[in-house]
Formats: C-alpha cells, structure tokens, sequence
C-alpha cells in the first residue's frame, strides 16, 4: 500500500524500486516500494543494524542502481542514468552529510566547505564568499580558519553540515548525523536540522535511534527491507 501526501512537486518519487543483490543465493535487500518525498519535507526513516537503511540512502544518494522500479528525483528517471549524468544530478540536488564527517584533516572548516564547490569550477572568490555565508548560517563564522582537530564534534558536523549546503541542493541526505555526538551536542545538530527545515529545505535523515526519528515532520520504518509508513499518516507498508 502507497501512502503520497498531497503538496508540491515531489523531490523523491519512488515507485515500485527495489534492489536484490544476485548471490547465490539472491538476498532482497530493498523490497519493492512506492515513496514520494515532497518540497520542503522532514522525513525520517528509522531501522536498527541491518534493516536496509544505508542500501535505501545509497540509491535514494545514486552511489546504488536498484535493481526494478523507478526512481525520479526532482521529476528526472535516473533509472537510465549513466554515471557521469548521475554525478551531475548529485552534484545539482543531493548534499550529504554523514556520520563520521569525513573532512580533510589538513584544511581549515572554510577551505573544506569550499571544496564542495571545486567539481562545479566556480571562481575562488564566489567559493569564498558562499562558504563564509553557510558558515555563518550555521553559527560558525568565526570557526572558519580552524582546522577539523581544533574542533569540537559538533563543530565539525555543522562544517559537514555548511558544506552539503553550500551548493543549494534541493535535498539534504543525512546519514546517522548524530551518531558520534554526546546528547546535548546531538540536540544542537537536531536544532539545526529542524532550522533549516523551517527555511524551506527537504531534509531526510537515516538513524537508529527514534529520538532522532521523532524529529520528523514524517516517520518511516525499515524492518528487513521493507519501508514502513508510522507517523503521521495512518498506512502500512509502503513495500
């Protein structure tokens, strides 16, 4: 059963999109599943070790083909993609922020934010100027020349935070964003999250932890690869 709420174009829509690793023997790792994900949402899917979350947010991310369905992002079929068009897309929609930060050790939160915008050839002072912006929009100007180990955990994921948002995607992907952070660091993150959801980003954070999860404007579950609907609107599977 599909449940799509009414509203705007949709970012993410998924209809029927599975993926089954072939084996032997053929283990379904994404059951078939119908999901529309509209402009402006906070949607969280929560899932323990296992459930299939990262194989849903590495295709929902294009790093992984399904293997039936369709997925449209932003009204595009990516199903017949190739890699350099779905680099493309990435690069224009998506911006991703994980669990472990994944920031150069040897490059001050500015000149890491900046690199997000390398691919996209713009010129070193539009990188500059658009990286101090987001800095600042995540309360951390005046951190820009430290680097990664002069900060703290939660510094360093709203620098991660800056840089996925530094090229304007229409979606923000988040991994696990609090995974590494005590519980009053995580509330601040969360605090961010739901900041930027007020100014109008679609957001879609992956987590274990239902705390997390109950942030969300929408909750879904994922149970051995299937996609669940559980708050706020009254469904079933999804898968």
């Amino acid at each position: 059963m599909s449940v799509v709420p009414p509203g705007r174009p949709p970012v993410i829509e998924l209809d029927g999109l599975g993926l089954t690793y072939p084996g032997p023997p053929p283990v379904a790792a994404l059951h078939p599943c119908d999901l529309r994900v509209d402009q402006g949402e906070f949607v969280t899917i929560v899932g323990p070790s296992g459930s299939g979350k990262s194989t849903l947010l590495n295709v929902l991310g294009l790093l992984d083909d399904p293997t039936q369905g369709t997925y449209r992002l932003q009204g595009e079929d990516t199903s017949s993609a190739n890699d350099s068009r779905k680099a493309a897309l990435r690069g224009r929609h998506i911006g991703f922020v994980f669990q472990s930060f994944h920031l150069l050790p040897h490059r001050t939160a500015q000149e890491n934010v900046e690199l997000a915008m390398l691919y996209q050839r713009k010129p070193r002072r539009i990188r500059r100027r658009k990286a101090a912006e987001v800095l600042t929009r995540v309360g951390l100007a005046h951190r820009a020349q430290a680097l990664p180990t002069q900060l703290s955990g939660g510094e360093r994921q709203r620098v991660a935070i800056s840089r996925a948002l530094v090229s304007e995607p229409s979606l923000l992907l988040c991994d696990e964003p609090t995974g590494n952070l005590d519980s009053e660091t995580a509330a601040s993150i969360l605090g961010l999250l739901d900041q930027l959801h007020h100014d109008g980003m679609t957001i879609l954070v992956i987590t274990h932890d239902k705390q997390v999860a109950d942030r969300g404007q929408r909750i879904l579950t994922i149970r051995d690869g299937v996609l669940f609907e559980t708050a706020p609107v009254e469904g079933g599977a999804l898968c």
